[in-house]
């Protein structure tokens, strides 16, 4: 009796096709959701408090050792220094991650539009932003809410000050006025009549000059906090 041939399984697939195949149906939702949970963790749920006590700024550095880290850098990037960006940081956020400035109000009672899209530590608008990490090739992972970015806006704007408008790095209220009203509103000088604009940026000069005499019977122990670090290689 003649055998019959075996006929050949068309729907048969190998254990790696079939991997393979369920890769591609849950692989990318799958890399979705964990990138989408990192993103909450690392720019929202884990965005540290504000400092205890922030009227000193070896204490919020003694809270934040980090914050002094990323201050440094934007210093020796940029020329800000570090007492006037926390100076900054106070008076535009209350050292809040997520500030906003409050919603206007339709009727007096609904809660509306916001006036400006300034936003995160400093404060930054949309447009600004939008230029900073242009010219400095950032990306989408850099967020205003983070204080390394926040700082190093801070004394990217100001540089620009600084070189446009010829302001110096230890003339803090100038700085303030002109990051308020913008280079341009500086150059028409347009903060002359806004005496609440005037008066907040002499207490941000104020508070620069205190936190720059407090840093300065503190700054050595921030210098040498991490464990890798030991004198005199990080002084």
């Amino acid at each position: 009796m003649r055998k019959r041939p075996r006929r050949k399984s068309r729907g048969r697939r190998t254990t790696l096709e079939i991997w393979k195949s369920r890769a591609r149906w849950y692989g990318l939702p799958l890399l979705g959701l964990l990138m989408g949970t990192w993103a909450t963790l690392r720019f929202s749920l884990l965005a540290p408090d504000p400092p205890a006590n922030p009227e000193n700024v070896c204490e919020i550095f003694r809270e934040h050792p980090v914050w002094y880290d990323y201050a440094n850098e934007s210093e020796q990037r940029w020329g800000t220094p570090i007492a006037t960006q926390m100076a900054f940081v106070y008076y535009e956020s209350s050292f809040r991650s997520h500030a906003r400035p409050p919603r206007t109000l339709l009727w007096g009672f609904i809660p509306w539009t916001r006036p400006t899209t300034a936003y995160g530590y400093a404060q930054a608008l949309d447009p600004a932003w939008s230029e900073y990490l242009v010219a400095n090739g950032e990306g989408w992972f850099t967020v205003r809410t983070d204080m390394e970015y926040a700082l190093d806006f801070v004394g990217w704007y100001n540089q620009l000050s600084h070189r446009q408008l010829g302001i110096s790095y230890s003339a803090p209220r100038e700085l303030y006025l002109a990051y308020h009203e913008g280079r341009g509103g500086y150059a028409r000088r347009s903060f002359e009549q806004k005496p609440a604009v005037m008066d907040l940026a002499a207490r941000v000069q104020s508070r620069a000059f205190r936190y720059d005499n407090q840093l300065k019977t503190c700054e050595q122990e921030f210098q040498c906090w991490r464990w890798y670090q030991f004198w005199p290689f990080c002084g």
